[in-house]
C-alpha cells in the first residue's frame, strides 16, 4: 500500500471512531513520517516552527494509539499501520490484491551464511528493531564476503541522506575495480536494513537478461504478496525495496568509449531510466567501473538520480596496514599517498612488502624513482582492455604529459579533432583514469598516475593500441 493510500485508510479509520477527519497538517504530518522525512523538513514544507510540528506530531501519534488500541510513535506508525491494513483489500493500478499478516514472517532475513559476523550483525539490529519495521526481508546469498568495516562514514552518510531523506530512486556507486564500492554498500545495508521490506543483492557478471532479471525479483518481492504484480515498478509502489545491482559495467560494450551498451542490453538503460522518472518509494543502487552517460543527464533533469564517485580511504587506510602488522609507521603517510589510499591496490603493496622487507615499509621505499606495481598490474589490465583504440591513444599520449592538459587549447600530437578529443577525454574520466585537477581556473586534467606509471614502464613491452 502507497503512502496515499494509508493515508486515506487512516484517516477512515480515525473519523470511524471519533467522527472527525484528520486535519490537513496532521495528513501531512502522517504522509511525510511515513515517507520517511523529519520533523525539520515537514516544518519546513509547512511553514510551521519546528516545535510547533514535534507537538502537533505528538498529538497525532496519541490520537492514532487511541483509535488503533495500540502504542503508536513516530518510528513505528507506518509499520503499525501497515499491518492494520494488511488485511485489507485495495486497489493498485488494474488489479486488485490482498494482503495478509499471515503472508509475512516477521523480520525474516534470508542472508549469506559466508558473510557470517556482518550479516549476523544485520540479523541482530533487525529482531531488535521489529517495531519498527513489519518485516525485513533481505536476500544477500549471492553478495562477496564483506572484508572490513572502517572508514566510508562520510560516504554512508551522504548514501543515508540520498535514500532516506530525499528519497533518491537510482544511485550509482562507481570507481575502480577494488576500491570498496560493494563493501561500502553492504556497510551501507547493515546500517539502514530496518527501513525497507525488501533488500536483495544481484550481480550482473554473468549478463542476465533484463527479463530473467526481472523474473527473479518479482519472485522475490512477492513472498508478502497473494498475486505476482505485472511489473518490478509495481513492487517498488506497494512495498519499500532497496535493490542493489552489481558489475554493471559487463553491460556495456567494451572497445566503445564508457557506459555504452551492448545491443542485446539496451533495454536496461530504459529501466534505470522508469526507475529514476517514475513515483515510487523503493531505491536502485547500480554498482559499476564507469559512468553511463545517460545517468549524467537524469542528475540534470531528476532530483531522484544521484551518482557518488568513490576515492581511496584516506587515513583510514592505515587500518589496512596496521592489520597488516606492517612497521615504520612513519612511513605509512607516504605510502598510502603513493598508492592513492586504493584499499585493494595498499592490500596487494602490504604482503610484497611482508614477502620481500619482512614488513619494513621504509626498506621498500627506498628507491625514490622506482614506482613498483607488481600483481596491481591485473586490476589495471582489466580496465585498459575495455577501452576503445581512440580513448587507448589518448592514455598512450597522457601517460607522456608532464603537466595537466588544457583540453581546451588545441592539443599536438593527437591525430583527433578538438571535439573528438573532449569526448574522449570526458569517457576517461566516466572511467576513473583520467583525473579533472582541482583548481579555480581553467580546468585541466591528467591520467591517474598508477595508470601512467604502468603504461610507461610497459610501453616498450606493449602498446596501447
Amino acid at each position: 500500500m502507497d503512502v496515499k493510500e494509508l493515508s486515506k485508510w487512516t484517516d477512515e479509520q480515525v473519523f470511524a471512531k471519533t467522527g472527525q477527519h484528520l486535519d490537513s497538517l496532521q495528513k501531512s504530518i502522517l504522509e511525510s513520517v511515513l515517507q520517511r522525512q523529519n520533523f525539520h523538513k515537514i516544518a519546513g514544507n509547512n511553514g510551521y516552527s519546528y516545535d510547533h510540528v514535534k507537538k502537533e506530531g505528538a498529538k497525532l501519534w496519541k490520537l492514532l494509539s487511541d483509535v488503533f488500541s495500540e502504542e503508536i510513535e513516530q518510528k513505528n506508525v507506518r509499520s503499525i499501520l501497515e499491518n492494520k491494513a494488511g488485511s485489507t483489500i485495495y486497489s493498485f493500478g488494474d488489479s486488485s490484491l490482498i494482503i495478509s499478516n499471515h503472508n509475512i514472517n516477521k523480520n525474516h532475513i534470508n542472508i549469506c551464511r559466508e558473510n557470517s559476523q556482518y550479516l549476523e550483525d544485520i540479523e541482530t539490529r533487525s529482531r531488535s528493531t521489529q517495531y519498527e519495521n513489519k518485516s525485513s526481508i533481505i536476500e544477500l546469498t549471492k553478495a562477496p564476503e564483506f572484508n572490513y568495516t572502517y572508514g566510508r562514514n562520510s560516504e554512508i552518510s551522504t548514501l543515508k541522506e540520498w535514500i532516506l531523506e530525499n528519497q533518491t530512486r537510482l544511485i550509482i556507486i562507481y570507481g575502480l575495480s577494488g576500491i570498496g564500492k560493494t563493501a561500502l554498500t553492504l556497510k551501507l545495508i547493515s546500517e539502514i536494513n530496518t527501513q525497507f521490506d525488501y533488500i536483495i543483492y544481484r550481480s550482473l557478471e554473468d549478463l542476465p537478461k533484463l527479463i530473467n532479471l526481472k523474473d527473479e525479483l518479482k519472485q522475490f518481492f512477492s513472498q508478502s504478496h497473494a498475486t505476482l504484480l505485472p511489473e518490478i515498478i509495481d513492487y517498488f509502489r506497494s512495498s519499500r525495496c532497496l535493490v542493489i545491482l552489481d558489475d554493471v559495467q559487463n553491460i556495456f560494450n567494451p572497445g566503445n568509449l564508457a557506459g555504452q551498451y551492448l545491443t542485446e542490453y539496451k533495454d536496461y538503460s530504459k529501466f534505470f531510466q522508469q526507475i529514476a522518472t517514475l513515483s515510487h518509494q523503493s531505491s536502485l543502487i547500480l554498482i559499476s567501473w564507469e559512468k553511463p552517460g545517460e545517468i549524467e543527464a537524469l542528475e540534470k533533469e531528476n532530483k531522484y538520480t544521484r551518482s557518488l564517485q568513490l576515492q581511496g580511504l584516506g587515513e583510514e587506510a592505515k587500518e589496512i596496514l596496521r592489520q597488516k602488522d606492517l612497521q615504520d609507521e612513519e612511513k605509512w603517510d607516504e605510502l598510502i599517498t603513493l598508492y592513492q589510499s586504493h584499499p585493494a591496490w595498499l592490500n596487494i603493496i602490504s604482503s610484497t612488502i611482508i614477502e620481500l622487507f619482512n614488513g619494513r615499509v621504509s626498506l621498500f621505499l627506498t628507491d625514490k624513482n622506482e614506482f613498483f606495481l607488481g600483481d596491481i598490474e591485473t586490476y589495471l589490465e582489466s580496465h585498459l582492455e575495455r577501452l576503445s583504440e581512440l580513448e587507448k591513444n589518448a592514455i598512450n599520449w597522457l601517460s607522456h604529459q608532464d603537466e595537466p592538459i588544457d583540453i581546451s587549447q588545441k592539443t599536438a600530437n593527437m591525430e583527433v579533432s578538438q571535439a573528438k578529443l573532449m569526448h574522449i577525454i570526458q569517457s576517461l574520466t566516466r572511467r576513473c583514469l583520467v583525473e579533472k585537477v582541482p583548481r579555480k581556473e581553467l580546468a585541466k586534467f591528467q591520467l591517474n598516475s598508477i595508470f601512467k606509471a604502468h603504461i610507461n614502464s610497459n610501453f616498450a613491452v606493449k602498446k596501447y593500441p
